[in-house]
């Protein structure tokens, strides 16, 4: 292909035409996003009460685990001949909140 072959291929102007339902379906598409409701704004505010409870709570049992080394080592003395029966409540415990997530989780569906 020569220069003049290519440059009589560039300069030559087709019209171009969309499609006979572009515009309406472009339009569309614009009224279907300016009616939808704006976004929720995340809540930044819980987010960092949250964080400032985690790191109190934390800074709470750092401090108690420190002072309370003994208090410890008889709570874990007394509570040795309970294991299984705590073991029981905490299998009964996460049992009756895996049921109770049960119907939520079909929900969603």
């Amino acid at each position: 292909m020569s220069d003049e072959e290519l440059e009589q291929i560039l300069s030559s102007e087709d019209a171009l035409a969309p499609s006979s339902g572009f515009a309406r379906g472009v339009m569309a598409a614009v009224r279907t996003e300016v009616a939808a409701p704006p976004p929720l704004p995340f809540p930044w505010l819980r987010f960092f009460v949250g964080i400032g409870a985690c790191l109190v709570m934390a800074a709470a049992g750092a401090a108690l685990s420190v002072q309370a080394d003994g208090i410890v080592r008889d709570i874990a003395v007394t509570l040795r001949g309970t294991g299984p029966e705590l073991g029981y409540a905490a299998i009964a415990l996460v049992g009756s909140l895996a049921l109770a997530r049960f119907p939520r989780v079909f929900a969603r569906d």
